[in-house]
């Protein structure tokens, strides 16, 4: 399995809270540059898990036009930026096996993802992720190991 996780596009700060920050137009350009070169690695996701945060479900809107409807895709409260990074990776993980999903697209939030990357890849140190930046973690039954990790900036 493939997990490519992917942290929303930048976002702007007047909002009433964090929940409802939204994508500046720089949010969008970096999120259509990482999403044409993903495109180059992966032709569909079988399943797509979202944070519930409005940045995040942009994110997913951009990245949407680039790819075919995946199988399944769901919001989920534990993708938001203090949740519990355990739990998130094992529910990435239980979805993964319930939907028979290869290629599996998480959008979410810092510091949640680097935190995810350290339970699904022991032994690694949590990564930083720029806005729309993507790290594959390629996953063969209890092991998995990081792939690779680029932002906008290495793929432009």
């Amino acid at each position: 399995m493939k997990l490519y996780l992917m942290r929303h596009g930048e976002a702007g700060y007047h909002a009433h809270s964090d929940r409802e920050r939204v994508l500046t137009e720089i949010g969008r350009y970096q999120t259509e540059l990482m999403s044409n070169w993903l495109v180059r690695d992966v032709t569909e996701f079988d399943l797509v898990l979202v944070s519930p945060y409005l940045r995040a479900q942009q994110t997913w809107q951009e990245v949407s036009k680039h790819f075919p409807e995946p199988r399944k895709w769901l919001v989920l409260d534990e993708l938001t930026p203090s949740a519990e990074p355990t739990m998130a990776a094992d529910l990435t993980l239980a979805y993964a096996e319930q939907y028979k999903a290869d290629n599996v697209l998480v959008i979410a939030h810092m510091p949640l993802l680097g935190y995810m990357v350290s339970e699904l890849v022991p032994g690694i140190e949590p990564p930083l992720f720029a806005t729309s930046g993507v790290t594959l973690i390629d996953r063969h039954g209890e092991r998995g190991s990081l792939s690779w990790q680029h932002t906008p900036h290495t793929v432009s």
